[in-house]
């Protein structure tokens, strides 16, 4: 008989078997466990109503991360625990300091969303500790929860207040340990009503497995391919789930390159990089979806999408990063503009898949920013996404590296614009100069984010902006040019 899906809820340990590879824990919990607290708002990842904690062991340390079980797969629960709304209460019945601060903050109303919102702020509360929450700590933490009713301001007092009520415990080593049963020595793979999931533990297992099974899903943190199943309704016949390999998660510094794997998920990468980009990188990370959807995803699965409206490839690309291919042949390395070849499609063979990406560290005389222009600043899906990395000897440009998703196919680097700055000096006219030749670089389109002529306005005035913030002569800060950034009402904070 095929191993079950283990994991830690409510106490015991849970083992499942006879369900959908690809059935979500929402389903599950909803369906099989009629543990109904946990509600379905939009089943695609974005209004938080869904939203749970998951325990897990990294590297041997205990990871509580909140995420939406609307899109993740029950078999990604294997070897981890589970906790829900209806954990919250108390050994003697009363309510957690979560729960009561919402009811002393009249932080709900129809109550709908109330369930998400309280998981958010408890992993929110394990993590501070005790300690007050900034507002924008609170405001990050709840990125991923909408509400139609409160307006939010009495769930950020809650958040506020939830920090002041008698503390309520949590053990964490004995959660720890209870994982640790759970952990198995290689991967496993589960079978159900027709559906394989693989979970290999090591490279060499991916490798034999991805060599074996070409056609099969590889799954990474399922923030997209979660909506191929509750929005297209896709089967998934065959999943490769890349969560437990440990290899693919480690982050190493060598020879001037940050290398992140491609399972090291959006948040910890972001905050991996920010450490060596932390001005020119902070806003996109903080902006980069939301809390639960960076605590899922990874940046690896982001760039192997290749999204043509991602925001981590434009910076990536402008940055020179490159990407480590494995397959049965060994490791193979591409400079990462050159891994898209056209909508959807990579230079990717049937057995490899995306290892690692290396990204160049700060080097001397380079300016770098990114921009994001988007409806929202929480929360949404850019309409322009811009990155410009300048290298400067004195005051002539040497490298200029401009790339942009949202203005074609794929994330694409501007050839012309790039040119008409080499060899100039970093002045208005050649900025300009620039400006004009951006023009031959992209054919943008139209659609229900932004039309063809904003977006190639405000790429054209993103380097204008770049410009005023990296001149040589009298630069300002960002925050006093952000009036020139055309599309960019509403965006400044």
């Amino acid at each position: 008989m095929p191993d079950p899906i283990r994991f830690y809820y409510r106490g015991a340990v849970q083992e499942v078997r006879d369900v959908l590879p690809s059935q979500t824990i929402l389903q599950h919990l909803r369906e099989d466990l009629h543990c109904t607290g946990t509600k379905e708002g939009c089943a695609e990842g974005d209004c938080g109503a869904c939203t749970v904690v998951i325990g897990s062991l990294e590297d041997g340390k205990l990871e509580l991360k909140a995420v939406n079980s609307c899109i993740q797969f029950t078999p990604t629960l294997d070897g981890k625990a589970l906790f829900t709304v209806e954990d919250l209460q108390q050994q003697d019945g009363s309510l957690h300091p979560v729960q009561q601060a919402l009811v002393e903050c009249h932080g709900s109303q129809c109550g709908f969303c109330t369930p998400g919102f309280a998981m958010s702020l408890w992993g929110m509360y394990l993590k501070q500790e005790g300690r007050q929450p900034s507002r924008c700590q609170i405001d990050d933490a709840l990125s991923g929860n909408l509400c139609r009713c409160t307006g939010y301001r009495p769930i950020i007092d809650a958040a506020r207040r939830m920090v002041e009520l008698p503390p309520a415990s949590f053990d964490r080593a004995a959660l720890a340990e209870r994982l640790k049963v759970l952990q198995r020595a290689h991967g496993f793979t589960y079978e159900a009503k027709g559906g394989r999931f693989h979970a290999p533990r090591t490279l060499d297992e991916l490798v034999r497995l991805r060599a074996e099974h070409p056609a099969a899903l590889l799954l990474a943190g399922s923030t997209d391919v979660g909506l191929w199943v509750t929005k297209q309704m896709r089967e998934l016949n065959e999943i490769i789930y890349l969560g437990q390999v440990e290899a693919l998660k480690l982050v190493n510094e060598a020879d001037g390159m940050l290398e992140i794997g491609a399972g090291v998920t959006l948040n910890d990468a972001y905050a991996a990089v920010c450490r060596h980009y932390p001005d020119e990188l902070g806003e996109m990370w903080q902006r980069f979806a939301s809390l639960p959807i960076r605590n899922a995803g990874t940046l690896g699965g982001n760039v192997a999408n290749g999204s043509p409206i991602g925001d981590s490839m434009p910076w990536l690309i402008a940055l020179g990063a490159q990407v480590v291919l494995r397959g049965a042949a060994g490791e193979r390395v591409l400079a990462l503009e050159d891994f898209y070849l056209g909508y959807q499609q990579k230079d990717l063979r049937a057995d490899e898949f995306v290892q690692a990406l290396r990204i160049p560290l700060p080097r001397a005389g380079m300016q770098f920013r990114t921009y994001k222009l988007a409806k929202r600043f929480d929360q949404d899906i850019s309409a322009v996404c811009a990155a410009f990395a300048v290298t400067l000897d004195g005051h002539t440009v040497t490298e200029a590296r401009i790339a942009f998703g949202g203005m074609a196919a794929t994330p694409r680097r501007a050839a012309s614009a790039e040119a008409a700055l080499v060899g100039q000096p970093w002045t208005e006219d050649a900025m300009r100069a620039a400006m004009r030749a951006m023009a031959q670089d992209y054919a943008p389109l139209s659609d229900m984010r932004a039309s063809s002529n904003y977006r190639m306005q405000a790429a054209q005035n993103l380097l204008r902006r770049f410009w005023l913030e990296t001149r040589v002569d009298n630069p300002l800060p960002a925050t006093a040019v952000n009036a020139f950034a055309a599309g960019t009402e509403g965006e400044s904070r």
